[in-house]
């Protein structure tokens, strides 16, 4: 069991970041690839259990409410939309997504610039993913 930490930032807001989460991999991932399949599905996964797991009657806790009111939002957690998230179409879209630039990937600070880099993740390094915003605005 490989114990890495993973920061996700977003370039433009005014929270920059979410906070630092410990996350375990059964096996070191060789490519960066490998490594964003492996984080996708495993939310994906997440994700889909979460829906069968929503309690009868929600209830927030005072340290619920702390925890989401850092987070932006403060909710039940109601999902509206009952249908299961796909995980191929899901790693399509990470793996696109990184293709086009909307996001990039720094472990320890150095950055990995294609899906097929070698990787040697040790255990508590830093995985930084950084997604960056589109300008919008009007073509004149």
């Amino acid at each position: 069991m490989l114990n890495v930490f993973i920061t996700v930032k977003s370039i433009g807001k005014k929270k920059n970041h979410l906070d630092r989460l410990a996350w375990p991999l059964a096996e070191a991932p060789l490519t960066l690839k490998s490594l964003i399949i492996d984080i996708v599905t495993t939310n994906v996964r997440q994700f889909n259990e979460r829906q069968i797991e929503m309690p009868l009657v929600p209830f927030l806790t005072k340290d619920d409410i702390e925890l989401q009111s850092r987070m932006g939002k403060v909710g039940f957690g109601a999902i509206y939309n009952e249908k299961k998230a796909g995980e191929d179409e899901a790693v399509s879209s990470a793996i696109l997504a990184f293709e086009d630039g909307i996001y990039r990937v720094f472990i320890n600070g150095n950055e990995i610039e294609r899906l097929d880099d070698p990787l040697a993740l040790h255990d508590g390094d830093e995985i930084a993913f950084v997604r960056f915003t589109m300008l919008a605005g009007s073509m004149w």
